[in-house]
């Protein structure tokens, strides 16, 4: 099933936080990342600066290979940009997933971004590369598509304590003893302990209610 989730980075823990530094009035919206053999190649939209200061800033970058103006329109810029595979930990977690890039946009404070995996696991996985990577975001929300008929699969659960539990399980919250602790599995989610505590304590009860309702119908 198909998961789509949004997070955000602090600006500087991303490709570009240098542009962003220099130019803290500007606004960045990333169109798509494409991995190649020997770099990637974003495309994005610059506005609110010159093009010649955003193409001398990026050529100073040593990680930065090419840098090519393709389109301007309503002082909106569509640079094309071919980085070095070694330019940042958070686009390789990405493409070894398969995270499609729906959504990125970054100011001079953070980085946000919406991502499609095509299924649990691969979400799953970008979250232990970032870990992996020492990469930290912030899980601002999740969505799990359905299609009709397909919506009872989850009960009542939000999509939020459905991550939580199906990810603790995944993880061996509940093996003896814990492969995870509490804290571990928050972090790996994006959240505070107490929010995944809580989350977690009210999805318990929506499993157990549906467990306990049947046994006794």
């Amino acid at each position: 099933m198909t998961v789509i989730t949004d997070i955000e980075i602090p600006a500087d823990k991303f490709a570009l936080g240098k542009l962003l530094e220099q130019y803290p009035d500007i606004e960045i919206e990333l169109v798509r990342v494409i991995p190649i053999r020997d770099g990637i190649i974003p495309l994005f939209w610059v506005d609110g600066a010159d093009p010649d200061d955003i193409e001398a800033t990026i050529h100073d970058d040593p990680l930065a290979e090419d840098i090519e103006l393709l389109t301007e329109t309503d002082g909106r810029y569509l640079f094309e940009i071919h980085w070095s595979t070694e330019i940042d930990h958070l686009i390789q977690p990405m493409i070894e997933s398969r995270a499609e890039v729906l959504i990125a946009e970054g100011n001079s404070d953070r980085w946000t971004f919406r991502l499609q995996f095509a299924n649990r696991s691969m979400l799953a996985d970008f979250r232990q590369r970032c870990q992996d990577n020492n990469i930290h975001f912030e899980l601002k929300a999740l969505y799990n598509p359905t299609i009709p008929g397909e919506q009872l699969e989850e009960g009542e659960l939000t999509s939020e304590q459905y991550d939580l539990l199906a990810t603790a399980h995944e993880n061996g919250y509940w093996h003896i003893p814990r492969d995870i602790d509490l804290g571990e599995l928050a972090d790996l989610i994006g959240i505070s302990s107490n929010a995944a505590s809580q989350r977690m304590r009210r999805g318990l009860d929506i499993v157990v209610g549906h467990s306990v309702a049947g046994k006794t119908d």
